[in-house]
């Protein structure tokens, strides 16, 4: 709905000729339905979000030892499935080809979609983006080591 100055409505009912008790009247009810719309002030919740870690592997070398991954930090809704957010990504990449700035500089490359890519498309397929620059991924066994330990378990 459209958010208008009571001044300029009442400078428009004067405009059309309109009573004075008419004019008082319409005003009267436009500021008591907007103090009832404050009132009320019931808003959509917010989206609750969960962080997802999209890894680059160009090379399909993950699982091997020795070699460094990076990759880009994502949020989706927390009831959507991690799994969701690469499709999620390239359907706002797709719709940015459509425009006529993608029509341009078409997006190729999910590091493209990421750098280039436009947020308002995205937030359109409920994924945000929280890195442009690929980060490192580092990986563990999940231990903690114990006090008494040395530094080479690490």
């Amino acid at each position: 709905m459209a958010k208008v100055d009571i001044d300029l409505v009442e400078m428009v009912l004067k405009r059309s000729k309109v009573d004075s008790v008419q004019i008082a009247k319409i005003l009267e009810d436009i500021k008591f339905e907007t103090e009832a719309a404050k009132e009320t002030g019931e808003k959509e919740p917010p989206v609750k979000k969960q962080f997802v870690f999209i890894a680059n592997d160009p090379y399909g070398k993950i699982a091997e030892t020795g070699f460094e991954f990076s990759g880009w930090v994502v949020q989706i809704p927390a009831d959507d499935a991690p799994q969701s957010a690469l499709q999620k990504l390239h359907f706002g990449a797709y719709d940015f080809n459509i425009t006529p700035k993608g029509k341009k500089l078409p997006i190729k490359t999910i590091d493209e979609a990421v750098r280039f890519g436009s947020a308002k498309i995205y937030k359109e397929h409920n994924i945000w983006l929280k890195t442009k620059e690929p980060v490192l991924m580092i990986t563990t066994n999940g231990k903690l080591p114990r006090a008494s330990s040395t530094e080479e378990e690490f």
